[in-house]
């Protein structure tokens, strides 16, 4: 198992959602998440989407009627409240664990705020998990910081750091400023898809 900082690991993370001080939630899925699953044609393809938090993106899935969805979060409300809108849905797969416990394969995953809310520490192991769990040609795609911030989590990166790091692990076939950011973040999001190598 990955050493965890133990200011980050699931009671810290699960607290956030029961007092509601989740500032990255934006409520409903962002426009660049969107944009990438409008232009997924396998209704069928096995998507995961990890440290989905409320998992708006998911929800988004269902209402385009794509049937094999994954989703994790460690925080045990967060898993919850998912829970509860959808319940039992049969296209829907709900797993409250550590991702990098987690085993599967899937053609798609989704990068939403999961990258910059991990210790730095792990950024290395976050990329050769996520290589691990993509079928051959699987595609991590997404959208990543291009900021710095003070303290973290969120964490700071920016395109010369993900070029490096994602290299080792990934083909990088587009990594350029998001054009249709929330207005909160505007200038500070890239847009970005790698293939698997």
């Amino acid at each position: 198992m990955v050493e965890e900082n133990l200011n980050l690991d699931p009671a810290y993370w699960n607290s956030r959602y029961i007092n509601n001080t989740h500032g990255w939630d934006i409520g409903a899925p962002s426009p660049p998440l969107i944009e990438i699953i409008d232009a997924i044609d396998d209704k069928n393809a096995a998507i995961l989407i990890p440290g989905a938090g409320n998992a708006y993106e998911a929800t988004y899935l269902l209402h385009r009627g794509f049937t094999n969805i994954h989703i994790i979060d460690f925080a045990p409300k967060a898993i919850e409240n998912i829970n509860q809108i959808h319940g039992d849905n049969k296209n829907l797969h709900l797993y409250c664990e550590d991702f990098f416990l987690h085993h599967g394969a899937y053609d798609y995953i989704l990068e939403q705020t999961f990258f910059c809310a991990l210790d730095p520490s792990l950024r290395y192991s976050y990329l050769s998990k996520m290589s691990e769990l993509l079928n051959t040609k699987g595609i991590l795609t997404g959208v990543l910081f291009d900021k710095e911030f003070d303290d973290g989590p969120p964490f700071s990166g920016d395109e010369s750091l993900y070029k490096n790091l994602f290299a080792s692990f990934f083909i990088i076939e587009s990594l350029t400023p998001c054009l249709n950011s929330i207005t909160p973040r505007a200038g500070t999001e890239l847009l970005f898809r790698c293939r698997k190598k």
